[in-house]
């Protein structure tokens, strides 16, 4: 699809809007529908996106395996992180009520980073799982 200019067209002003829609859904969850599963999947359709207009190798130069590999721990350790923030504050795992000087602002603060957890996670998990069905194809030729 790289020749056709029209879809690259379309892409490079969807693109944005569709990774700007996920930091909605980030950051609204707690207040309506969404949170960090519907925002990671809704992030990694929009790098999956840039792939099928552009490339599979062009989108691993923007977000390489190791990141995503990453992307896929580092979400874990925030979501465990917080948990155990909660047990060294003198609270249970995942006790957001000790995070902040008041119980709603650690309810607050718990659940914006548990949030952000999963969507790190569950983004990495997407994209991992998009880059190995795309490598599948690929190595029958070697």
């Amino acid at each position: 699809m790289r020749q056709d200019l029209i879809l690259r067209v379309v892409a490079k002003l969807l693109i944005p809007f569709i990774l700007l829609f996920a930091l909605y859904t980030q950051f609204h969850g707690d207040f309506g529908p969404g949170g960090g599963f519907q925002a990671g999947v809704i992030g990694a359709a929009g790098v999956i996106f840039y792939a099928l207009i552009h490339g599979l190798a062009d989108v691993r130069k923007v977000v390489p395996e190791p990141l995503v590999e990453s992307m896929m721990a580092l979400g874990v350790l925030i979501y465990g992180g917080v948990g155990v923030a909660g047990l060294l504050l003198g609270g249970h795992f995942l006790d957001y009520f000790v995070l902040a000087h008041d119980t709603v602002h650690g309810q607050e603060r718990g659940i914006f980073w548990v949030e952000v957890g999963v969507a790190i996670t569950v983004s990495g998990v997407m994209l991992k799982i998009f880059y190995m069905f795309a490598d599948r194809g690929n190595a029958d030729d070697e």
